[in-house]
């Protein structure tokens, strides 16, 4: 890692981002437009919420992050570690007291599968859903450091296939770890579209067997091969209505109407992404336009301010905001692990 990328904290500020995106997207979802602005006013100046709660989904991210922590003590990150470590932090959010945030009935399906140790994991993940759980927690994978594109992808895809089966929930959780970890290289926010685009076309038929072993047997595909390419091909429609949205941008604009509403992993990559990209060196107005939205505003917010930390690092974040963030240590720990 360079001295530049050290300065700039990209883990800490992409964590932090995460974080403050939930909360301010918290009180929103299930709210169309007219509804957000009628209880908070302009969306511009929308506020974070005190105090400031988070969701599943940064619950869900420290609980990776922790697990990739602890997978990695042991050595080079591997899948039986990291599908151990998971698992177990994955059962433990699940159970939780703290786990009163609204919580998706996939992940509490799955976890509840999960927690049969004696279990094969590809027994539990729901082969059929591509749910947006799958990619708002994928953060860590593009932050944590000395990890081999092999081991970030196919890590992407584990964490995600242990609830979200899907072959689009799997492809899109990859290519959110890939486009947080771009970011925080230094990658220009204008061509990150087109490099995501090359990402898909470069890994359209590539299944990570090491890491995903017979899951595409359950989603009854002819091949590896083609159980993954088509949730390449669905990432890849909705990386082009990104495209079409930046080519004719349109800021006052409900967001969902151009990329969608963010309940399935393509669509909140889409719309967390376009949020990002149409405020690019302005991160909290980014935020807050992503809560601003008719769909899944605290996920699309997650990922917005993930992809704005990553790339500002955490000066984007206004200091009363990110000091009184909930789990405010916990993200400023892991930060800090990978940061350095």
């Amino acid at each position: 890692m360079t001295t530049t990328l050290l300065a700039k904290r990209a883990a800490t500020g992409s964590l932090l981002g995460l974080a403050l995106g939930d909360a301010l997207g918290f009180p929103t979802e299930f709210n169309d437009v007219p509804s957000i602005l009628a209880k908070f006013g302009p969306w511009r100046e929308m506020e974070l919420p005190k105090p400031a709660f988070v969701t599943d989904d940064t619950q869900m991210t420290l609980a990776l992050g922790r697990a990739l922590r602890s997978a990695m003590d042991r050595g080079p990150l591997a899948p039986e570690t990291l599908e151990r470590a998971t698992r177990a932090e994955y059962v433990a959010w699940s159970r939780s007291p703290e786990n009163n945030r609204a919580p998706g009935r996939t992940c509490l399906v799955a976890c509840d599968l999960l927690a049969g140790e004696r279990r094969p994991w590809q027994d539990a993940s729901q082969i059929h859903s591509k749910g947006c759980g799958a990619n708002m927690r994928v953060a860590p994978l593009g932050l944590v450091p000395r990890l081999s594109d092999e081991q970030r992808a196919g890590a992407a895809q584990l964490q995600a296939a242990l609830t979200h089966g899907h072959p689009t929930a799997l492809a899109a959780a990859d290519l959110t770890a890939h486009a947080v970890r771009l970011l925080a290289q230094g990658v220009e926010p204008l061509g990150l579209a087109d490099r995501l685009r090359s990402y898909v076309h470069e890994n359209r038929s590539r299944y990570h067997t090491r890491w995903l072993g017979d899951l595409w047997r359950y989603g009854q595909a002819a091949s590896p091969e083609s159980f993954i390419s088509r949730g390449w091909d669905e990432c890849l429609d909705a990386l082009d209505r990104l495209q079409q949205a930046l080519s004719h941008p349109s800021p006052e604009t409900d967001p969902c109407l151009a990329t969608g509403e963010g309940w399935i992993a393509e669509e909140a990559l889409a719309t967390g992404l376009l949020c990002f990209l149409l405020f690019a060196d302005e991160p909290v107005t980014a935020l807050r336009r992503a809560a601003c939205t008719s769909g899944d505003s605290d996920s699309i917010a997650c990922l917005t301010g993930a992809f704005a930390g990553a790339y500002l690092g955490p000066a984007a974040w206004p200091t009363e905001w990110a000091d009184r963030i909930e789990y405010q240590g916990d993200l400023v720990s892991l930060g800090a692990l990978w940061d350095a």
